[in-house]
């Protein structure tokens, strides 16, 4: 099972850039098979620009996370702090063999009533080819 992870366009910029190696969450999936995440680029873009490998996931408070990762954050440690703001918990994604596709993809053109998620959602694990197809593009992973 996949994720797809809606992200702003300057952090997943940061991601794809390999600049941000862990995404921050409130809240994480409930699944514990996920293997990869899509990178969706939020408005204005609404595009998925990427996918990455999830190379694990830390469960802590803010300050601790941020201690841990703040190195590779890709974020500011103001923008950080507010985020977790009023929060007892948070969760890093660490990402790792980052893909950016050549050509996004516009999930409007799979599916007409796409609406991005607020977060995340599950994804079938076809989608990668789904995607292949569409492009006729392969997917070569190789960035960290």
């Amino acid at each position: 099972m996949n994720v797809l992870l809606s992200v702003k366009p300057k952090y997943a910029n940061e991601i794809i850039s390999c600049r941000k190696k862990y995404e921050f969450r409130k809240s994480i999936f409930k699944r514990e098979n996920i293997k990869k995440m899509y990178i969706y680029s939020s408005s204005p873009v609404k595009k998925i620009i990427g996918i990455v490998d999830i190379d694990g996931i830390l469960s802590d408070s803010p300050q601790k996370l941020w201690e841990q990762c703040h190195e590779d954050a890709g974020i500011s440690e103001r923008e950080f702090f507010n985020y977790f703001k009023n929060s007892d918990t948070g969760y890093a994604i660490k990402i790792s063999n980052v893909q950016e596709f050549p050509t996004p993809i516009d999930p409007y053109h799979f599916n007409e009533d796409f609406r991005a998620p607020q977060s995340f959602y599950y994804l079938p694990m076809s989608f990668l080819q789904t995607y292949s197809n569409y492009t006729n593009n392969e997917i070569n992973y190789g960035k960290s």
